[in-house]
Formats: structure tokens, C-alpha cells, sequence
């Protein structure tokens, strides 16, 4: 599991494998990075830039006639349903709390889901009634988390994950909808190990699932009887490798899942059941991630992650060809709870985003060969020709072991000499990757002049196993020379000034932005750590049972080894602090508590050091109101003006 999200998630038969994907880029010379002149951009606002709306979760009506989904159209994450030939939405859930993980019925009737309160992670498991808007809270349990619910095929019966709050991992239950009868598909499982990912058999007689080690660096699937009962390991292997699977074909006797035994790099297979036999589909030394079975059984999809823009493939199990989906490039994601593919397997549905395209819904019609957008995010008068693209860069790592990974964003009409700004935006994790995503904070940014550089560190994923696990027992060490070394790879492109450079992140960002200031404190105009930890030892004790595990098999115990524990608290280090702070923090954060940035602004206050703190009491790990992330982003953004103010906007103000 992972601080950006608490991770749900062979022999080795070389059979019909494909490499289809480049190979890593050379280092890349930073005086090639350039600013294109454009004259006629728009000034951006923060809450203009927040009126585009989020495309969450999604699945397709049993009739492939509609497409649920959850968004933020109302300033909340709820479900709205929208015909699959596009139009306007309709809202069926009406809620101040978020709502995740929507999951059409197969006959239609329901639509379930998972909520929470004020994004403190206690999950509810939820039904709402697809012609009468009727909620109703199958498992009402304020103490105990439901999550991710897969539908029996025959609609009476849904599979979850279960975790108490004072639990340090996850089992598997299923619930019965008419009787709330529930069977407990896994029990004592070791607290090491968390159970996830729920798959039905076709024939609704047995469930497939992903059992996962709490430092995420190994996983097994096992298969159990619906019923309840022992289950059998179908991924039996030596060392440590990850096995995730992700659909079972519609005979129930294949699997097509995703793992990192090949190579060492995650790749697509198929598993059989019986014999337990893996047969590779991609050999690939990117990241790959498989996906499901079209209903006829004949074609088989995966995700193709290189070097942070992704795209779909659809691969021919008797022809055994793959093909990338036509579509446009950037960031595209297989959509659909049970399945991208319609039920009558005519469509695709996917997600599709860019720097300059905001996260929507799409489908693919294999007859026509044409992409069609369902939803439409860019609203607000925002033109997608006023954002930036960002240049994909490669520096070398100051150990010199790593060729590191980066966006860089340039500002429209910036001049190379000396005396702009800049922005080192650290993503969390730390295992998630920084991706071409559409970035709303890092585009107003832009649009207000400022250089913006989003590395992947050591410990990202989407580069290989032993990249993955380079910050093993060294989190806050060589990737925080990584964050470092983007600051000083950007020096060299000559539109720096060395005065002017601010560092911010967000969960293990915000971690490594404390870090940063405390380790390297002369680099740095101003800082803005987001839902950070500052101490490992408050942090383990105080955080989220399931986290806490992760923590100590990644990092140390707090006992065995407190000297490695106390050297990367930068709290442990406030007084060599020379950077103006900027804290935000989620009141009801299980992840990262609030307790964490408290400390931080009380010892800086007692040092008469400059630190502001902000603590949005209704927000967990992230901020996912609409007023508060307005709020939130228009105080970083007024804070690093104040103390890192770029040279000039990179718009036209006439």
C-alpha cells in the first residue's frame, strides 16, 4: 500500500509475447528547453480553472445504453448518469459526502458504491436505485471500512473488501441484497497481508482475488469458493513478486492479470486456472496493466504506461496480434467497473486526459473505428490552446545510478535570462508516478509565469521493480537528492534564478518538501508541504493501522530502528528551516494527521520563523470540496508570490 492510496490492489512460459514500446530516452541537454511565444492568451483564475469538472469512477448500464459515473459537476463527488451516445448528465445521488468505486447491477436495478464523512476513509457500503434516486446503506458501520463491491452475476450478491478502523489489513466478505446475510470469504489473515480486487466467476460459483503484502512488493491470487471455505494460491512462487488479477474469462478457466516475474517491469498474461501455467503477453520494460476479456472471449486489453502517457491496446487471442486503440494521446485509462467493453462487446469505454484536456469519458466503436466524448469537463471559458504541454526531460541522479524521469512547464513568452521562477512539484506516494496529467494548480501557475518541474523520483513506479525499490529503508535519502537535483538540472537551462526556486507536495510530496527544507535550506525561496507527515514516530503511531504496517516494512520500526527514524524527521530539524512555510491539512486525514503539520507551524512559531497553517476541518487526505480546493490553491499560489514572485505573467493582461 501507498500514502496516494492504500493499494487494493510464475513459471515462467514464454508464449506469443510482444514488445511494442521504446525504449528510455537519453539525457536530455537543458538549454534545449524552450518558451513558445504566443500572444493572445487568456489570464487564468483559480476558480475557473476548478469549474472544470473530475471524471471519477464509471460503468455501463446492463442495456449499453448509459454510463454511471461520479464527478464533481454539484462542488461533490456523486454519482450522474449520462446517455452513452453523450448529452447532458443527470445527478441521481444528492450528497455533501464523496461517493467512489460505482458499479452498475446486472439487472439494473441498483447502483452501488462506497461513501464516507468528510474524507475520513470509514467507508459505507451504498445502493441507489437507478429509476427513483432511493439510497440505502447495505452496511451502516461507522467503525468499520467497506470498499470496492463486485456484483454476483445473477445481481443478488456483492463481494467487498472489509477493514476495521483499528485493523491493520483487509479481508474479503460478500452480502446478500435482500437479506444482508454476510459470508466471511477470508478470516485471520496475518496482518501483514491485505485481501482486495474481488472477481466473480461467470457461473457466479467462485471468487478470484489479489492477496498483497503490506509493503507492496509481493502478492499472490487465490481463488475460493463463493461459498466460503479454503482458498487455493494459484501464484505459488519464490521471492518476491507481484501477481494482480484483473478479469477471468467467461469459460472460468483463464485469468488475465498483471505482474512484475517476467522481468522485473509489471507486464500482461493470462493464467490458467487448472494448471496454473502463465503465458506472457507483453515483454515490455514500461509499465503494463492488463485489464479484461471482451464477452466473446476473443480479445483481451491492457494499459501501456511510457514514461508517463499511457495507451490502450487491444490484443487478438487467436490471431495473437495487439493493437493500440486509435485514440488520442495523452493519459488513457480503461473505464468501466466490471468491464470496458459493452456488454454486446461493440464499444469501449475509456478515459482520456492530457496537460490540456481534462479527465473525461469516452467510448471506442470497433465497427466504426471512431472515438466519440461522452462527458465534457473544459467549461469555465477555458480555451485548451491557452494551456501548456510540458516538455518530457531526463537528468541524471547525483549518485549517478538512476536516469531520472520529469515534466517540465514553460511559460508562454518566458525570456531566458536569469530571473524567472520556479516550482520543483513533488508527487506522493511515493509509490504513484507523476504523469501528463491535466494539472490545474501547476497550469495557474504557469499562467502566472512560473517554471513548474515534476520529477519521478526513485521509488515511482512505472520504471521497473528495482527502480521501485531503490528508497527501501531510505525514504527521504536518494530521493530527496533526486527532488534536489531537478532544482539544479533546472538552473542550467538559463531562465532560473537560483533566488526565486520554491519546492511543494502533497502526502509523501509534502514529506519531501519538509525534507528539502530542512536538509538543503538554502535552495529554497518558500515551500508549501501538503497533508504532510514530519515525524516518523508520531506518524506511525497515530496513522491508519494498515498504514502503519506499510510504513514499517518499508521504512524501520520505530524501536529496531530509531536512528534511521529520527535522522529523516524533519522535525527533528525545524531549526535549519530558512524558507517561508505554507502548511495545509485535512482535519479528518487517517493517512497523514493534522497533528503532523501542527507540530511543524508550532516549533517554526517558537523560532519566530515564517509559517502559515491552514487545517480544513471537513477534508481528509486531499481536498475534494470545490470551496476548499478554491481556497486551498489560491493561498499557495498568493503565498509563493509573496516570496518567490515570478518575473512576469505568461499571459497577455491587454
Amino acid at each position: 500500500m501507498n500514502r496516494a492510496r492504500i493499494i487494493a490492489t510464475l513459471a515462467l512460459i514464454w508464449t506469443a509475447a510482444t514488445s511494442l514500446i521504446a525504449q528510455p530516452s537519453v539525457i536530455t541537454d537543458p538549454t534545449q528547453i524552450s518558451s513558445k511565444q504566443k500572444f493572445d492568451i487568456q489570464p487564468f483564475t483559480v476558480e475557473k480553472l476548478y469549474m472544470t469538472h473530475n471524471i471519477g469512477d464509471s460503468s455501463w448500464s446492463p442495456d449499453d445504453k448509459q454510463v454511471a459515473f461520479v464527478t464533481n459537476i454539484s462542488g461533490r463527488n456523486n454519482i450522474w448518469v449520462v446517455s452513452a451516445e453523450s448529452g447532458w448528465p443527470t445527478q441521481l445521488t444528492v450528497s455533501n459526502q464523496r461517493q467512489a468505486n460505482v458499479t452498475w447491477s446486472p439487472k439494473g436495478r441498483w447502483i452501488a458504491y462506497n461513501s464516507d464523512y468528510d474524507g475520513n476513509e470509514q467507508w459505507d457500503l451504498f445502493l441507489v436505485s437507478t429509476t427513483n434516486g432511493q439510497v440505502v446503506n447495505l452496511t451502516n458501520t461507522p467503525e468499520v471500512s467497506e470498499e470496492g463491491a463486485a456484483w454476483a452475476p445473477d445481481g443478488e450478491k456483492i463481494a467487498y473488501s472489509v477493514k476495521p478502523k483499528r485493523s491493520p489489513n483487509y479481508e474479503l466478505d460478500t452480502i446478500e441484497i435482500d437479506t444482508k446475510k454476510i459470508i466471511h470469504l477470508t478470516a485471520n489473515t496475518p496482518s501483514q497481508l491485505s485481501n482486495a480486487s474481488p472477481i466473480w466467476s461467470k457461473d457466479g460459483k467462485s471468487i478470484v482475488f489479489t492477496q498483497q503484502r503490506a509493503d507492496s512488493k509481493d502478492a499472490n491470487i487465490f481463488i475460493v469458493s463463493a461459498a466460503g471455505g479454503k482458498a487455493t494460491n494459484l501464484t505459488p512462487h519464490q521471492g518476491e513478486n507481484n501477481f494482480l488479477a484483473t478479469d477471468i474469462s467467461t469459460d472460468g478457466k483463464t485469468l488475465l492479470i498483471t505482474s512484475n516475474a517476467g522481468n522485473g517491469y509489471q507486464n500482461a498474461a493470462l493464467l490458467d486456472i487448472a494448471t496454473k501455467k502463465i503465458s506472457w503477453l507483453t515483454n515490455d520494460k514500461w509499465e503494463v496493466t492488463s485489464g479484461h476479456f471482451s464477452r466473446d472471449g476473443k480479445r483481451v486489453t491492457w494499459m501501456a504506461n511510457v514514461d508517463g502517457n499511457q495507451d490502450i491496446f487491444f490484443y487478438d487471442l487467436v490471431a495473437k496480434q495487439a493493437h493500440a486503440l486509435p485514440i488520442a494521446k495523452g493519459i488513457n485509462w480503461l473505464a468501466g467497473a466490471e468491464s470496458a467493453f459493452s456488454h454486446d462487446g461493440a464499444r469501449l469505454l475509456y478515459r482520456h486526459e492530457g496537460a490540456n484536456a481534462p479527465n473525461d469519458l469516452w467510448t471506442y466503436d470497433f465497427a466504426t473505428q471512431r472515438p466519440l466524448q461522452v462527458t465534457h469537463s473544459l467549461v469555465g471559458g477555458l480555451r485548451s490552446q491557452d494551456l501548456v504541454e510540458p516538455f518530457l526531460v531526463h537528468y541524471p541522479s547525483k549518485d549517478g545510478k538512476w536516469q531520472i524521469s520529469a515534466f517540465v512547464y514553460v511559460p508562454y513568452n518566458a525570456e531566458r535570462n536569469g530571473q524567472n521562477a520556479l516550482v520543483v512539484a513533488i508527487h506522493g506516494g511515493p509509490e504513484s508516478q507523476a504523469m501528463n496529467f491535466f494539472n490545474r494548480n501547476i497550469q495557474y501557475l504557469v499562467n502566472q509565469g512560473y517554471f513548474a518541474i515534476v520529477p519521478n523520483y526513485r521509488g515511482s513506479t512505472g520504471y521497473g521493480k528495482e527502480f521501485q525499490d531503490a528508497d527501501r529503508f531510505d525514504m527521504g535519502g536518494g530521493d530527496l537528492e533526486d527532488v534536489i537535483a531537478a532544482a539544479e538540472w533546472m538552473k542550467k537551462t538559463g531562465f532560473i534564478d537560483p533566488k526565486k526556486m520554491a519546492v511543494a507536495g502533497g502526502s509523501y510530496g509534502g514529506y519531501l518538501t519538509m525534507m528539502a527544507v530542512t536538509k538543503a535550506p538554502d535552495l529554497w525561496a518558500a515551500a508549501v508541504p501538503i497533508v504532510p507527515f514530519v515525524n516518523w514516530f508520531t506518524e506511525i503511531e497515530n496513522e491508519d493501522p494498515a498504514l502503519r504496517e506499510y510504513d514499517i516494512s518499508t521504512m524501520g520500526d520505530p524501536v529496531k530502528d530509531k536512528a534511521r527514524l529520527q535522522e529523516r524527521s524533519p522535525i527533528n530539524f525545524v531549526d535549519r528551516i530558512k524558507a517561508p512555510l505554507l502548511l495545509l491539512a485535512g482535519g479528518n486525514d487517517p493517512r497523514c494527521p493534522k497533528t503532523e503539520a501542527e507540530q511543524v507551524a508550532s516549533a517554526v512559531k517558537k523560532r519566530n520563523g515564517i509559517v502559515e497553517l491552514k487545517v480544513y476541518e471537513n477534508e481528509g487526505h486531499g481536498f475534494v470540496k470545490v470551496e476548499n480546493q478554491i481556497d486551498a490553491y489560491t493561498r499557495l499560489a498568493e503565498f509563493l508570490k509573496k516570496y518567490a514572485p515570478p518575473a512576469k505573467c505568461g499571459c497577455n493582461l491587454e
